[in-house]
């Protein structure tokens, strides 16, 4: 059985959706499959770039198979360029002449171009299994045509299984737009995939190397990523984890899967864990003790090991080779880039004699071949620092579950920064305690979710965005919050990002959206920040939400134009106030009714008679394609604006100062 095991081959998928972590799930599903003698490929990218590549590998093996006294793998990148293209150009750069077989070598190269255009490849598909993941249900369209392209990959007789978040909360929705019946939750019973087979791949090590197969590169890296606990005891109705993890599972060791990562892949700064509702857990103290015995305890410090030297080592044992040729290539260009003088033309000339510039065309024994001849020059530059190492409850913690007893473990860890939930101002005494709690054992840094646009008010993420920044006044410590606009899980609006709650209004949203581009999406400590972004008080907040949005966008820019052209915040608050002072309650609505809808065109301006009404409503269409159209007024004055903004807004403070002096 493991004989035939060994021959089979697994393609694990992940969408090309942007995303800040790796899938974990994946990753133990790699384990699991490496550990039964499988090969496993994982990908995340262009699918048919993918298949190109494959079809390229293959058309050098035969090429390779007529004539082995040229090196055809360091022109790889021609060969996939040209079978994509099918430009003769390209062809002519392979110099298939320079070989005696060129005739022979000339009628294969162009059948691989005709079984890549022709989709022959689709009659003879490669893969025995293929597993895709699946994420946000935002993600609802990259997603489906991702699964739909990977049926094509499958061996009629082999194994598809679509997993994860989207696939299990809308399991059914997905085998109608695929015909593929997805699975739902996770692998946490022995003999899921394979009968007999008692290993629980929930609980497996994860194999970090798949992800150094791809090009993408998560955000959160050099860390440690996992759980200690399953499942929640809340059952909050926006949540999906009710559904993907319905029973809790208090208790997961951690020592033995970091140890084991920590030996094979090389030690991680940081230590991600992904628990839905740590301090849930009756055996909280104890996973305190595994993380702190895994090297995470308060003031732990992190020294890089030498990860080429470790990549070259998994390389040299052949691991993951496809991931370690990536890797190993990448530091050594990352290295040879920072070199300067004759070490750097030293280095050059290695990598040249080995043809590994490019990764396409690095091969294993080349990648090491120069390795041991940079080596000597490498290991001089090489100087390992320390640094502090943090550990993340990335999921956040929940505040109404804090102890004096639990609060004191997590300050005797490397946490940084501590998540704590503030989505409802119902639960505002809860959150304020465990802040305080938190600060008392010497917790600094926090950075907390704001759920909106599900059941609160507007007015409420304005009251504990507040809330925050005032505690970091108080006690001296730093919270980020990061307001987190409500995507409904399930339902109409579930595939995109349009729903709209019952106490919000589009414009409102947009409004919101706008204030946080300008703050990258993060309200941190500082009072004048906070107040400069969503106004000193609740008046101003609204006055924000009801803006034209260009003026939100453009801020400092319509501040400066005060004065100098009829484009102004100052103008258009103005006319604001005048306007909700003087038309009539049914006036009114009609105006906020379309103000509120977002939909903006020079029609809106021709259905009132009023001309306050009309000069209101043409702030919120006039300007939004001025200031980007080359020639407009507003676009020569941005151009001026932009070559000194901060000089102008000194030089415009300064002036009304002087004209307060003289009053």
């Amino acid at each position: 059985m493991a004989d035939i095991r060994k021959r089979k081959k697994v393609l694990l998928i992940e969408p090309n959706y942007s995303n800040k972590f790796p899938p974990v799930g994946l990753m133990k599903i790699s384990t699991y499959h490496k550990e039964l003698g499988f090969d496993v490929v994982f990908y995340k990218g262009d699918l048919k770039q993918f298949v190109i590549e494959r079809i390229a590998d293959k058309c050098i093996n035969e090429f390779t198979s007529i004539d082995n006294t040229i090196d055809w793998y360091i022109r790889k990148d021609l060969f996939v360029e040209y079978i994509r293209t099918k430009r003769k150009y390209i062809l002519q750069q392979l110099h298939i002449s320079d070989s005696e077989m060129e005739i022979l070598l000339s009628a294969k190269i162009a059948e691989y171009k005709e079984y890549y255009w022709k989709g022959f490849w689709e009659k003879e598909p490669e893969w025995d299994r293929v597993f895709i993941t699946t994420l946000f249900t935002f993600y609802w369209n990259i997603t489906i045509d991702t699964i739909n392209f990977a049926k094509k990959l499958v061996k009629e007789d082999g194994l598809f299984m679509v997993g994860g978040i989207l696939a299990t909360i809308q399991s059914e929705e997905i085998e109608r737009a695929t015909g593929i019946k997805p699975h739902k939750g996770i692998l946490n019973i022995p003999g899921q995939l394979d009968k007999g087979d008692d290993k629980i791949i929930d609980n497996l090590p994860l194999d970090y190397s798949i992800l150094d197969e791809i090009e993408y590169k998560y955000a959160m890296s050099n860390a440690f990523y996992g759980y200690t606990t399953r499942g929640c005891i809340r059952k909050c109705s926006f949540c999906a984890v009710p559904t993907l993890e319905p029973i809790y599972n208090p208790y997961i060791p951690l020592k033995d899967r970091i140890n084991q990562t920590r030996e094979i892949y090389g030690d991680q700064k940081d230590l991600l864990l992904m628990d839905n509702n740590i301090l849930a857990s009756k055996n909280f103290p104890e996973i305190i003790n595994d993380i702190k015995d895994c090297g995470f305890g308060k003031g732990a410090k992190f020294t890089q090991p030498d990860m080429l030297a470790i990549s070259i080592r998994n390389l040299k044992q052949g691991i993951n080779d496809r991931a370690y040729i990536r890797k190993s290539q990448s530091l050594i260009m990352e290295f040879y880039n920072k070199l300067k003088g004759e070490e750097s033309f030293d280095v050059y000339k290695i990598l040249m004699k080995y043809h590994i510039t490019k990764y396409i065309t690095s091969k294993k024994e080349n990648i090491i071949s120069a390795y041991n001849e940079l080596k000597v020059i490498y290991d001089k530059h090489l100087k390992p620092s320390s640094k502090l190492r943090f550990i993340d409850f990335n999921q956040g913690v929940d505040a109404r579950l804090f102890t004096e007893e639990n609060v004191k473990l997590l300050g005797s860890i490397a946490i940084r920064p501590l998540r704590i939930a503030f989505d409802d101002m119902k639960t505002q005494n809860a959150y304020e305690k465990a802040i305080r709690m938190s600060h008392k054992v010497g917790i600094k840094d926090f950075s907390n979710y704001l759920l909106y646009n599900f059941k609160d008010k507007p007015i409420e993420l304005y009251q504990r965005l507040q809330i925050n920044v005032e505690l970091c006044d108080e006690l001296g410590i730093s919270i980020y919050s990061f307001p987190m606009k409500f995507h409904p899980i399930a339902g109409e609006y579930s595939h995109n990002r349009d729903f709209i709650g019952e106490n919000w209004n589009r414009k409102y949203i947009r409004a919101v959206q706008a204030i946080l581009n300008s703050t990258k999406g993060k309200i941190g400590r500082g009072k004048s920040f906070f107040y400069e972004a969503f106004g000193h008080n609740e008046d101003e907040y609204f006055e924000l939400l009801e803006m034209p949005e260009t003026f939100i966008l453009y801020r400092f820019f319509f501040k400066w134009l005060d004065n100098k052209h009829e484009a102004s915040a100052s103008s258009w608050r103005k006319c604001w106030t005048e306007c909700m002072s003087s038309i009539s309650e049914n006036e009114k609505q009609q105006v906020l009714d379309i103000i509120h809808t977002n939909v903006f065109n020079e029609d809106i301006q021709t259905q009132f008679g009023n001309p306050l009404i009309t000069k209101l409503l043409s702030y919120y269409t006039n300007y939004r394609k001025d200031i980007i159209t080359e020639g407009t007024e507003l676009y020569k004055l941005k151009q001026e604006y932009d070559k000194n903004p901060t000089k102008a807004l000194r030089r415009k403070k300064r002036i009304k100062q002087r004209e307060y002096l003289r009053l």
